[in-house]
């Protein structure tokens, strides 16, 4: 059984990425990042890059723009990057949600032990 990315030529990575092996050290992707298309592909573009705009009119996850392409990850971070240096794309984290008071936590449960 085959994996995306992993049994790919290393000569197709390295052309895709134009040699470089990491997005760099300020690199806002991780796994969950959402990604944003910002405008539509263009003629002459690298297909890559175009399919990466295509699937990301809503925001969609690092990680699933990384599943859809069949790449490893950080192939993907190095595209991204290319794409939001360029302002093709727009990266931010998915809102965490706010953790409650652990004492408001604790009232409620004494409050449902008393029912």
């Amino acid at each position: 059984m085959s994996r995306p990315g992993r049994d790919d030529s290393p000569d197709r990575l390295y052309t895709l990425t134009g040699g470089r092996s990491g997005a760099g050290p300020d690199s806002p992707f991780d796994l969950v990042t959402l990604v944003v298309a910002e405008c539509e592909p263009s003629s002459g573009m690298q297909s890559e890059h175009a399919a990466i705009l295509r699937m990301t009119q809503a925001p969609t996850a690092v990680v699933e723009v990384a599943a859809d392409l069949g790449l490893p990850v950080s192939i993907t971070k190095i595209l991204l990057s290319d794409l939001l240096a360029t302002g093709r794309v727009s990266a931010r984290h998915p809102r965490t949600s706010v953790i409650p008071d652990p004492d408001i936590l604790e009232q409620v449960l004494v409050g449902l032990r008393n029912i």
